[in-house]
C-alpha cells in the first residue's frame, strides 16, 4: 500500500506499507521525487522488489531513478540492491563504513563507480532543486548508520530508530504515545546500543523543523506534540550495553 505523506505537486513523499509476507520482518520503504528526479530509500530485499517496482511506477519511470539510498547495512534495508543496479541507471548512496561491504549485493562489477559513501559526519544529497540531510545516527542500531530529512516536507526518516512491532495498521500515525510503548520497548532496550548515544541524538535532532518522524519499521509519529513525547521517552532510555552485567558473558554448560 503506497501511502502521500507530503504532496504539493512538485515534490513527494510515498511511503510504501504491508509489502513484506510471510516470514520475513514488516518493513517499510520510501521514496521522495522532486520533479523528474527520485531517490528510494530502504527499498529492503528480494522478498518486497517486485510489489515495490509496480507500487513505485506510478510515480517514477525507474530507468530514471537517479539514487538508491541506504541507512545501513541489513538485508531488510538494501539486500535488492542487485534488481535496482541492474534496472536502473541509479547510483547507490550507503555509509563509507560500509561501502565495501555493500558490493556482496550487487552482481560483480555492477556497483563500481556508482557507489557513494556517506562520512561519518553525514552529507547534503541534492536531489532535482531538494535537498537531502544524511544526518548521523551512528549506533542506532549499526555502527555507521544514518537518517535522512528532508526539510522541504519536514520529515526525517528514521531507519530502526522509533520503530515498532505491530501486527497491522503500520500507515496509521500514532496517537496515543503511552499506549505505544510496549510496541517499541523490547526492540530498542535489545537493538539500540546505549543511552548516552540516544541523548547525542536527541540533542542533535530537537532542533530541527518536524513534522514526521517515519521509521523502517511499524507506525509513524505525526506533528510535534507526539514527536517531543518520543523523543523525551528515547533520550531517558536504558539500552544495550547499559543493561549487560557479568550475567549476559557465561560460558553454559549443558553436558
Amino acid at each position: 500500500m503506497a501511502v502521500e505523506l507530503y504532496n504539493n505537486g512538485h515534490h513527494k513523499c510515498i511511503a510504501f506499507y504491508d509489502l513484506v509476507s510471510g516470514e520475513g520482518v514488516q518493513a517499510n520503504q520510501f521514496l521522495v521525487v522532486n520533479g523528474e528526479y527520485s531517490a528510494l530509500i530502504d527499498p529492503g530485499g528480494d522478498l518486497i522488489y517486485n510489489d515495490l517496482f509496480m507500487q513505485s511506477y506510478k510515480y517514477l519511470f525507474t530507468k530514471n531513478l537517479e539514487f538508491v539510498i541506504g541507512s545501513h547495512q541489513d538485508p531488510d534495508i538494501i539486500s535488492s540492491l542487485n534488481k535496482w543496479l541492474v534496472g536502473s541507471d541509479c547510483k547507490v548512496i550507503v555509509p563509507a563504513i560500509w561501502s565495501r561491504f555493500i558490493p556482496h549485493f550487487a552482481p560483480p562489477g555492477k556497483s563500481r563507480e556508482r557507489l557513494i559513501g556517506i562520512p561519518d559526519r553525514g552529507m547534503d544529497i541534492q536531489l532535482g532543486d531538494a535537498v537531502l540531510k544524511a544526518i548521523p545516527a551512528h549506533f542506532l542500531h549499526s555502527e555507521g548508520n544514518f537518517q535522512f530529512y528532508d526539510p522541504i516536507s519536514k520529515i526525517l526518516f528514521s531507519g530502526d530508530l522509533g520503530a515498532s512491532l505491530v501486527e497491522n495498521n503500520e500507515s496509521i500515525p500514532v496517537t496515543d504515545f503511552q499506549a505505544h510503548i510496549p510496541f517499541m520497548e523490547g526492540f530498542h532496550r535489545r537493538y539500540m546500543s546505549s543511552r548516552k548515544v540516544c541523548q547525542y541524538w536527541v540533542n542533535m535532532v530537537r532542533p530541527l523543523d518536524l513534522e514526521w518522524i517515519v521509521p523502517q519499521h511499524g507506525r509513524p509519529f505525526k506533528g510535534k506534540a507526539i514527536i517531543a513525547q518520543f523523543l523525551d521517552w528515547i533520550e531517558q532510555l536504558e539500552c544495550g550495553v547499559d543493561l549487560m552485567t557479568q550475567d549476559h558473558y557465561q560460558i553454559i554448560n549443558e553436558s
